[in-house]
């Protein structure tokens, strides 16, 4: 009778250990199939990383090509794309032996799969069909391998023509250069030649001065100035004696900016000798007074525009009207006229012995020193003496002067802030 043993699958008591041997074998042989199977695809990943290796190679190469047209700087580029050309190699080479390494691992694993194959191909079918497939892929990578070889070969030429490349731009680069030196030294020829001409240009000059110096001599001599050593001589020759014919050089007449006419030696002709414009004579004609004429000078010199009046004022001082800050009357037997205001218009730094008229209070007020307070013809009786009137309100701090003594009718506000001081043995009596 059957008897079911797990995985391996049905057996006898006989049977049953050889189908476990080969159930473990056909596990083998598929996990050595999945290793394959990776290993090739690590050496198609490799493959690939060759290709892009052979792709860079060639750009690099491209790139040296372009350079060599740039003289000493598409030297340096071509070498510069040279050595990554180089290193690509390195790397595409590296990739081939990976894809090698894979390879045999690959193959190994295929061994493997065969032994299992053969161990197994009684019980398992699909053992040995997975062995088949590890087969084709470890072919795969076989050629992949070979392929990565095949690009590191070719990364290989494309450095060398880098290189050749670089070598030619490093030629451009020389013949530029001696280019360059043959014609600094054409510019160098034409400086020397420009100097050449300037020097026989000088020379061309002195000659040219020397002879006209030497003909000017004979002008000279040919003129009547034959006795060139004694200038005087000269000028008499030429009618141009100084001080006769000429007038001699004076600094006065070469700082003299205008002409001096005929009009003006006139004027300095009617000067007389020895004149002197401060004595009396000179300055009364002038229009002017001597300080002797003068008998308040001393308040002249003193004079101060402050103490006269102005033109809106009046003509003459006794016309002048008074000024806005001086008390005024109104004839020599009538009133003065104080000033008039408000309480908030008192003085703000009042002096004792200020007075004026409260228009708030309707009364007179005078300051003492400390306070202000009210005073006749306002504060005191009215009415024929029959009424006192005092103000209801207290708006500043106040004293009552020593020795007296006060009173006020009520209803009485003191402001906020103010004091009424009463010194001690003196009364304020509030009714």
């Amino acid at each position: 009778m059957a008897i079911f043993r797990g995985d391996g699958g049905a057996g006898d008591a006989n049977t049953d250990v050889t189908i476990n041997s080969v159930t473990e074998k056909a596990n083998e042989a598929s996990t050595s199939a999945s290793e394959a199977a990776s290993s090739a695809t690590s050496a198609s990943t490799s493959a690939s990383n060759a290709s892009t290796s052979e792709t860079n190679a060639s750009n690099s190469a491209t790139a040296a090509a372009s350079s060599a047209s740039g003289a000493s700087t598409s030297a340096s580029n071509a070498s510069t794309s040279a050595s990554t050309a180089s290193t690509q190699a390195t790397n595409a080479s590296n990739s081939a032996t990976a894809a090698a390494s894979s390879a045999t691992a690959a193959a190994t694993s295929e061994t493997n799969a065969e032994t299992a194959e053969t161990n197994a191909e009684t019980a398992e079918t699909n053992a040995a069909s997975s062995a088949s497939t590890a087969t084709t892929k470890a072919s795969e990578a076989s050629t992949s391998a070979t392929n990565a070889a095949t690009s590191a070969t070719t990364a290989t030429t494309k450095a060398s023509e880098a290189s050749t490349s670089a070598t030619n731009a490093a030629t451009s680069a020389s013949t530029a250069s001696t280019q360059a030196t043959n014609a600094s030294n054409s510019a160098s020829a034409a400086s020397t030649s420009e100097t050449n001409a300037a020097t026989s240009a000088t020379n061309a000059a002195n000659s040219a001065t020397a002879a006209a110096a030497e003909l000017s001599t004979a002008a000279l001599k040919a003129n009547n100035l034959s006795d060139l050593a004694n200038a005087s001589t000269a000028r008499d020759n030429l009618g141009l004696t100084i001080g006769t014919d000429v007038q001699g050089y004076s600094s006065v007449l070469a700082n003299t900016t205008a002409s001096f006419l005929t009009a003006d030696e006139s004027k300095l002709d009617g000067i007389e000798a020895s004149a002197d414009v401060t004595d009396t004579t000179n300055v009364t004609s002038a229009g002017a007074l001597m300080d002797s004429e003068v008998t308040n000078l001393a308040q002249v010199k003193a004079f101060d525009t402050t103490d006269y009046a102005t033109a809106a004022q009046g003509t003459k001082a006794d016309d002048a009207s008074p000024l806005a800050t001086t008390v005024t009357k109104t004839s020599s037997t009538g009133a003065g006229l104080l000033p008039s205001g408000t309480t908030a218009q008192r003085d703000g730094s009042p002096a004792a012995g200020y007075i004026r008229f409260n228009s708030t209070t309707g009364s007179f007020e005078g300051y003492d020193g400390s306070a202000w307070g009210a005073i006749g013809g306002g504060g005191g009786a009215s009415a024929g003496g029959a009424i006192y009137e005092n103000s209801n309100e207290i708006t500043a701090d106040y004293t009552l002067t020593t020795d007296t003594n006060g009173m006020s009718v009520s209803p009485m506000t003191i402001a906020s802030g103010v004091t009424v001081t009463v010194p001690s043995g003196q009364r304020w009596v509030v009714l």
